[in-house]
């Protein structure tokens, strides 16, 4: 598993289009995002699925963001943690 590339994050566009609406979340640098002073997350691929590690609950967590039915769930998740 490595970090996601640029090219990778093309392919992830639609979802941080999403993260970049939420105003509790800084884009640090292209798919790498902040909560507060926080690292909160970032993007990882491998083998042509994509990863996420988000901090939930206090700690890092993996959450595979592939499909668009995957990235909506991710994304309820991150709403429920910002608005905690």
């Amino acid at each position: 598993m490595r970090h996601a590339t640029e090219n990778d994050l093309d392919h992830l566009e639609e979802l941080l289009v999403d993260l970049r609406a939420l105003p509790e979340l800084r884009e640090r640098k292209r798919g790498s995002f902040s909560l507060g002073s926080r690292a909160f997350l970032h993007f990882h691929e491998d083998s042509a699925d994509f990863y996420v590690d988000v901090r939930l609950d206090g700690s890092f967590q993996r959450m595979r963001v592939t499909s668009r039915t995957e990235q909506l769930a991710f994304l309820r998740r991150v709403r429920a943690e910002i608005q905690d």
